[in-house]
């Protein structure tokens, strides 16, 4: 019985040393995507207004990177506050931990080199080698043109400098080592051709990483076969919880009977350049977290593309009930 037990402690012992080197090499040794590049990228204005258009329309890095004012529809971003980080994002939304956006202005990112931020972006890792939760999805950007990621660090570096002290995010257990896990090196792809409207298409839909919030996953955050883009991800709000819209062509539950042009015309009829301003949201009225006025600087080309592209995915039938009020907000109303 003795001998038994000495075996079964040695056991335990050596699972034990296991257990703690693999953990203290997912600490220390992870992420590993490689050393920042030493780029020094020069601003021209075509590669700023490119930056541009991409962080506000299609990336839309201001919509978590800025304050935004949800006491009016789609949370537009408040004046003045462009790119100076602070925004919460906590357990209350389902996530493992609480996580700040980082203040991506001048003031919040003067000591990092071209190749750092280059590097955040498309892989995930900070200046100081530490790994960035998905919530900032450096997953789909690695995927994109690398001239469109400096187009991106080109831009950042003109916009408005902003004091704004970040504090730290916080990832819960098991979460805080399982992070070092999931930067990886980005797999660049060429943008394709504007003519080619379903391969633009699909390539503008990764930048927009529609995917990230159209797709239900399970627990560990791995997408669920055959769910792709059918919506239905419950999002927790102050007033109720919203559900993400089914994007593939599903003609009862999808965009199946949806024409090119009503598609253009639901992210264009909530552009500020034609006069559009949000509503004030009352107590039980829905609320969306998808930003209207960001995503609907796009062209129409580039909507267009989006639309085509789309139109190709497999029609997933998946009925869902967007928005639910709160009990509370019911009785409040």
């Amino acid at each position: 019985m003795k001998k038994v037990l000495r075996i079964f402690a040695v056991i335990l012992i050596v699972l034990v040393v296991c257990i703690t080197g693999l953990l203290i090499y997912v600490k220390v040794g992870l992420p590993n995507v490689g050393a920042a590049p030493e780029i020094k990228i020069k601003p021209t204005p075509e590669l700023v207004a490119r930056g541009e258009y991409l962080a506000n329309h299609v990336n839309v890095c201001m919509d978590c990177h800025s304050t935004r004012d949800w006491t009016r529809f789609s949370g537009p971003v408040v004046p003045g506050t462009m790119g100076k980080g602070g925004e919460r994002f906590g357990e209350e939304l389902g996530l493992p931990g609480v996580y700040y956006a980082r203040n991506i202005t001048p003031a919040g990112l003067g000591e990092w080199t071209d190749g750092e931020i280059f590097r955040a972006i498309s892989a995930g890792v900070s200046r100081e080698g530490k790994p960035l939760f998905p919530l900032m999805p450096h997953p789909y950007y690695g995927k994109m043109d690398s001239t469109d990621i400096v187009a991106l660090v080109a831009y950042l570096r003109t916009i408005k400098p902003i004091k704004n002290q970040v504090p730290e995010s916080e990832p819960s257990f098991p979460m805080n080592f399982i992070i070092h896990t999931i930067p990886q090196k980005p797999t660049f792809q060429k943008r394709p051709d504007t003519s080619d409207v379903v391969a633009y298409g699909a390539y503008l839909v990764n930048a927009g990483t529609c995917e990230h919030c159209h797709s239900q996953k399970t627990k560990e955050g791995k997408l669920i076969p055959g769910m792709e883009f059918a919506g239905g991800v419950e999002f927790g709000l102050p007033t109720g919880v919203l559900r993400s819209a089914n994007l593939t062509p599903d003609d009862e539950t999808g965009l199946g009977l949806w024409s090119r042009e009503a598609f253009i015309q639901r992210f264009k009829a909530h552009d500020p350049a034609t006069g559009y301003q949000a509503q004030t949201v009352k107590s039980a009225e829905q609320q969306t977290i998808m930003p209207w006025t960001m995503y609907s600087g796009m062209s129409e080309h580039d909507l267009g593309a989006i639309y085509s592209y789309l139109k190709t995915l497999k029609p997933v039938k998946n009925p869902t009930v967007r928005f639910s009020p709160s009990k509370s907000e019911i009785a409040h109303k």
